[in-house]
């Protein structure tokens, strides 16, 4: 049986800040369809390692690889065009603009008519900005958020806001998409129908999805494999059962959570 060619590949990445490493020779593969959790304690690189993947740090060391293509250097916009897409643990929406237009912005990522079209407003221009809004529609009837489409963003409940900013996320067309603490904040209902969402888009999409979250029995509940990190470097990866009895890991971040 050929041996299966993972979506991303992370080859011995790191970056320095002055004198201190803040990640160092992590390696991590993630195959297409997966639900990977990315776990450790406050301060043990996981956001860091997200900022690696989309552009916004560049590694000091190693490489980032995306369905064979290297992605070290290039920017944000870039790398959410070749199809990685986040949120971020403190939400990050435009909060003055509707709950439609923030999620027809993602497609603007995907746009087919020119600046000088949309300048112009030429015909291209003007069918382009109908197809978005169709779609974001269609998209926001999904998450159940169709009902307040022209509600400004900042006005949702903060259970909606987490919903549109994965919308949001999922509307760039990603392949790959990083969910950073989707859970903060939210209250045991709450966190029990993100985890049915998070396995619904999983299979609506069929997407490939790498989470960081504090929460274990989320992570424990839906990941099928798992990466640690502790102060920068990887210190455990497999199924959940063996994180969970890892005593690396136990005496990192676990602790009596998940006993």
């Amino acid at each position: 049986m050929a041996a299966r060619t993972p979506l991303l590949k992370a080859e011995g990445i790191g970056i320095q800040f002055g004198g201190l490493k803040a990640l160092s020779g992590v390696d991590m593969e993630l195959y297409h369809g997966e639900l990977i959790g990315l776990i450790g304690p406050n301060g043990a690189g996981k956001t860091t390692l997200f900022n690696l993947l989309t552009g916004v740090y560049v590694p000091t060391e190693g490489r980032i690889i995306l369905d064979g293509e290297t992605l070290n250097g290039l920017p944000p916009y870039k790398i959410t065009r070749k199809g990685i897409s986040r949120t971020f643990q403190n939400i990050r929406l435009f909060g003055e603009l509707s709950v439609l237009d923030n999620v027809k912005v993602a497609y603007h990522t995907h746009a087919r008519h020119s600046m000088m079209s949309s300048i112009l407003r030429l015909p291209s221009h003007i069918r382009g900005e109908r197809e978005m809004e169709e779609k974001a529609i269609e998209f926001l009837k999904i998450f159940n958020l169709d009902e307040v489409m022209h509600e400004q963003a900042k006005n949702l409940p903060y259970g909606q806001q987490r919903r549109l900013e994965i919308a949001r996320a999922l509307a760039a067309q990603p392949k790959l998409l990083l969910l950073d603490e989707p859970a903060a904040g939210m209250n045991p209902q709450e966190t029990k129908e993100l985890m049915n969402l998070i396995a619904f888009i999983r299979e609506q999409f069929a997407l490939t999805i790498l989470l960081i979250e504090h929460d274990m029995s989320l992570v424990m509940g839906i990941c099928e494999r798992i990466y640690v990190l502790d102060h920068g470097q990887l210190i455990a990866h497999g199924t959940p059962e063996d994180v969970r009895n890892n005593p690396k890991v136990i005496e990192a971040y676990l602790g009596e959570e998940v006993s």
